[in-house]
């Protein structure tokens, strides 16, 4: 098997062996990304060079016998929402596409500490807004199981970047299945842990209730060693959860005594694609194989959690996105076309001889952050906007936004009541596979659907993780999603690991081509 098809467990084995260095191992993964990335386009920004200048200096370390961290060597990529110091962070937006942050992300920092070789910034819709990577300011990335098709979002570039062999592991972001969806597409692992399990310090933010940074790996085993590194207290998040975080690459491989499977059945109603259940429920019937106890349960007000996500989501966003006025940093429209503009409109209202002409006018600045939100935002990201500031408005916010609030804690107590009863909650990660470039642009409701199984899990700060079950007639992957109580992630990396014990979907590898589409 060739390198960049290996396991990151299996990786830090040959490097620890001296079977490979690291300088080599980069190398591999630099030439699989300049052989395909121009057909699926996973990264925003690679540096080749500062990547294999690190990983000498670690291959230097190791052989003085020095000590390395848990990641000594291996490369990995991180999506472009989380700050690098000296390296833009774009958002996939023309608002940031010059930003340089002046500091580490916390997650960041952790990948440096644990000594992990950073190759460059993986795409995303712009903000991480979107399912299917599409919206990205720099051009969409495409499916390397079919490049026609999507590679879901909002981090189709990290789960992208996987499945092509350019990385052994990639960091995300999940704010509605930003991990799980894409990994489920893409036919790789992703986590999203518990809300406060991992710092957001430096994630640039959508919707700060919400958001949650996970690992996306080739298996469950690798996405454990992944999240050991990033998990744990940091006081620069005030919502981060002081609480101990257990070994999960030593206990994975720990068997799951008297496991209970929840399915419920809101998750198998109308528009579930048929392959997408007959996968699903086979993959249920796996865990039944193995000793797991199937419970069937309800979660009666799931079907509520799209209307409730797409009112909490986009108000978060109202006021996050508020700070890019093109005044402190960000995209700033052109000043002497703004001018221009401004001084014609002036001439027109003073030739209709209105005396009230200048209080119609719009002051220069105004005019400069209306330019500037216009032209920096792409159009999800202003239909968010303007749905947040419209369920935040006067007369607007105890229908909307309060309404939402107290759905999502209805939300969250049907968890609460099920994991009463099963230990993890097994169910689609989304109703389909991967749909074809371009065909719910046009349809943003329909996209918002494509979220029905995966909002339910952020909107109750709950974990959950993507496995692959299955492919469809067209060999597309499709994901099985496991839900779990909260900071059970050992929970869920266990479940996910027995399943991927006995099968094999995960070791899939796409037919890639180095040709563009």
């Amino acid at each position: 098997m060739s390198l960049c098809y290996c396991s990151a467990v299996e990786l830090l084995g040959k490097l620890a062996a001296g079977a490979v260095s690291s300088v080599e191992l980069t190398r591999c993964f630099l030439d699989q990304i300049a052989a395909h990335d121009g057909t699926v386009h996973a990264f925003l920004r690679l540096d080749g060079d500062a990547a294999l200048a690190r990983a000498a200096q670690i291959d230097q370390r190791r052989r003085a016998g020095q000590p390395l961290g848990p990641l000594a060597g291996l490369p990995l990529a991180v999506k472009d929402n989380l700050c690098i110091r000296g390296q833009p962070t774009t958002c996939a937006s023309r608002m940031l596409e010059h930003f340089v942050p002046p500091y580490d992300a916390t997650a960041v920092a952790r990948l440096l500490q644990a000594d992990a070789v950073i190759l460059g910034k993986t795409n995303l819709d712009e903000f991480a807004m979107g399912s299917t990577t599409e919206t990205s300011h720099f051009g969409p990335t495409r499916n390397p199981w079919d490049v026609q098709c999507v590679p879901g979002g909002s981090s189709g570039g990290a789960a992208a970047s996987l499945a092509a062999g350019m990385t052994p592991l990639s960091v995300g972001s999940d704010t509605g299945g930003s991990i799980r969806q894409p990994a489920s597409f893409c036919g790789v692992t992703g986590l999203k842990p518990t809300y406060g399990r991992v710092s957001r310090y430096g994630l640039v933010a959508f919707a700060s209730s919400l958001d949650q940074i996970g690992p996306l790996a080739r298996s469950a085993a690798d996405a454990a060693l992944l999240l050991q590194v990033l998990a744990g207290y940091d006081p620069l998040d005030s919502t981060s959860a002081n609480i101990p975080v257990p070994d999960y690459a030593q206990t994975i491989g720990q068997p799951l005594e008297g496991l209970t499977v929840g399915v419920a059945r809101e998750h198998f109603g109308e528009g579930l694609d048929a392959e997408i259940e007959v996968a699903v429920r086979d993959a249920v019937r796996v865990y039944q194989s193995l000793g797991a106890k199937i419970r069937d349960i309800s979660l009666p007000h799931s079907k509520y959690a799209i209307a409730t996500y797409y009112i909490i989501a986009p108000c978060e966003a109202s006021g996050n996105l508020a700070r890019y006025d093109g005044v402190h940093y960000g995209y700033r429209t052109d000043e002497p076309a703004m001018l221009a503009e401004w001084n014609a409109q002036r001439r027109q209202l003073d030739a209709a001889g209105d005396p009230r002409a200048l209080d119609k006018l719009d002051s220069t600045l105004v005019r400069m952050y209306r330019r500037s939100r216009a032209e920096g935002f792409g159009a999800e990201v202003k239909r968010r906007v303007m749905l947040g500031t419209y369920a935040l408005s006067a007369g607007y916010y105890d229908a909307y936004y309060l309404k939402a609030l107290r759905v999502r804690r209805l939300i969250r107590r049907d968890f609460d009541e099920a994991f009463r009863e099963v230990d993890v909650i097994a169910g689609p990660v989304a109703p389909t596979a991967a749909y074809r470039l371009g065909e719910k642009l046009d349809d943003p409701l329909a996209m918002y659907l494509g979220d029905l199984y995966t909002v339910s899990t952020n909107l109750a700060g709950l974990p959950g993780i993507s496995i692959p079950c299955g492919f469809t007639r067209d060999s597309l992957p499709i994901g099985l999603q496991l839900q779990g109580p909260p900071m059970q992630e050992e929970r869920l990396l266990r479940a996910a690991h027995l399943f991927q014990q006995a099968t094999d979907w995960h070791t899939r590898r796409p037919p890639l081509t180095s040709t563009r589409p």
